[in-house]
């Protein structure tokens, strides 16, 4: 894993909230990479197999610690998930929701590739809602 800085990147675009974290080239499939967003944040990226990109919390909820990039990908039901390299709680790539406790959570981040670049935008578009 690496994690990709803001000093390393070509910075945020202020006019719509993204920053270039990596080219997509950079990103092997079914593994991880970590990125530090300006305001302090850790993303977790990940790049499947059929090329779909997912960017989530890289704080695991469960322990504090920045691993989440480290995770196991997989799916579970049809659904692209990453397990916690800690405890191995399972969480959808798409959503953030955890599959093993559904009052935890990680926040999603937007991700999109123009030109090659892998950029995030620098706020989550959501954190799952924890089923009652």
């Amino acid at each position: 894993m690496t994690i990709t800085s803001p000093e390393t990147t070509h910075g945020t675009d202020d006019a719509t909230g993204w920053i270039t974290v990596c080219s997509l080239a950079d990103l092997a499939p079914e593994q991880g990479r970590a990125a530090l967003l300006p305001d302090g944040a850790q993303v977790a990226i990940f790049r499947l197999q059929d090329d779909a990109l997912y960017a989530l919390g890289n704080i695991d909820p469960f322990w504090g610690a920045p691993v989440m990039a480290h995770g196991i990908v997989g799916d579970r039901a049809g659904v692209p998930t990453v397990a916690t390299p800690l405890l191995k709680q399972v969480f959808s790539l798409e959503t953030g929701q955890c599959l093993d406790d559904p009052a935890v959570s990680l926040p999603v981040y937007p991700i999109e590739v123009v030109e090659g670049a892998v950029r995030i935008a620098v706020q989550p578009s959501s954190r799952a809602v924890p089923s009652a």
